[in-house]
């Protein structure tokens, strides 16, 4: 399932990016629905949803798995440190994690934006027309909010896991053998630990995703032209407005298609991470 929306949202980019904003004011093209020609129907403006639902689902998608490499880089590092280190070290450093934790995840998502996207554009407007520019920095900068802010739970699953390691007898062996601690670390913990990091890795993808979609659903994540899915079902809310409303036609088209898209991609990436984590959990039973 995440691969049959994910390729075609991917393979499409050169066509939807050129594409997703071209509008179309006659009559019978403006929120027209279904339809051979415009199979996912047109909104508003007369614009094919079809182009700025793959587009959309590209930005989400993009979002989703860049903060989750972010936070699979910050939470390595910072747990693994913590835990080899031990000591007031790694007292100091988990009670940062601890303050972070008790700050709301939203504040400090939307704070981390609006510090760095006037930053962002006035690097990217040096090189590119201003509309590019603002679209790139507001991709760049929810990507760095949410993935700067997202490590939080892996880095304490990665410290428990080199706290139990640190003591083994192959570690003992590799300070033996003068070995460094980044080497230990990176060459003797840090493979020990693929299991638990791939699972939590995968469960933190959908997370960005739902929180790239809910930022964009309140008009503070990827803001319009641009379209993701957040802001596509956002747009299309009030149509549930007019259901059961006399003469007013329901156009379930503007919130279907990426709604539906957005819950099958959920789904799919939450059962990937549950598959993950039992096939890496040593306790699971083997199947």
């Amino acid at each position: 399932m995440l691969t049959a929306i994910a390729i075609p949202c991917f393979v499409t980019l050169p066509w939807s990016l050129s594409r997703y904003d071209i509008q179309r004011f006659e009559a019978d093209v403006a929120l027209a629905p279904p339809s051979w020609a415009e199979p996912m129907g047109t909104d508003l403006l007369g614009r094919s949803l079809l182009w700025r639902v793959l587009l959309g689902g590209a930005i989400s998608l993009g979002l989703g798995a860049c903060s989750a490499a972010i936070s699979l880089v910050i939470g390595t590092a910072w747990g693994a440190a913590a835990g080899y280190l031990g000591g007031r070290v790694d007292a100091a450093m988990m009670r940062c994690v601890d303050v972070l934790y008790s700050l709301p995840y939203i504040l400090l998502v939307v704070m981390v934006k609006v510090a760095l996207q006037p930053v962002f554009e006035r690097l990217a407007g040096g090189v590119l027309p201003t509309d590019a520019a603002v679209g790139v920095a507001q991709v760049v900068t929810l990507l760095l909010a949410i993935g700067g802010v997202s490590w939080l739970t892996l880095a304490r699953v990665v410290r428990g896991q080199v706290l139990s390691l640190r003591s083994q007898p192959f570690v003992e062996a590799a300070h033996a053998y003068g070995a460094g601690p980044v080497r230990v670390i990176c060459c003797h913990l840090l493979p020990n630990l693929v299991g638990p990091i791939a699972a939590y890795t995968a469960l933190t993808v959908p997370t960005a995703i739902l929180q790239e979609s809910f930022l964009s659903f309140l008009g503070i994540g990827v803001q319009a032209p641009l379209p993701s899915w957040g802001n596509l079902a956002a747009d299309g809310l009030g149509e549930l407005h007019l259901i059961g409303s006399p003469g007013m036609p329901f156009r379930w088209w503007l919130l279907v298609w990426p709604s539906s898209l957005l819950a099958a991609t959920l789904m799919a990436l939450n059962l990937l991470g549950d598959a993950l984590r039992n096939r890496f959990d040593p306790h699971a039973p083997v199947r």
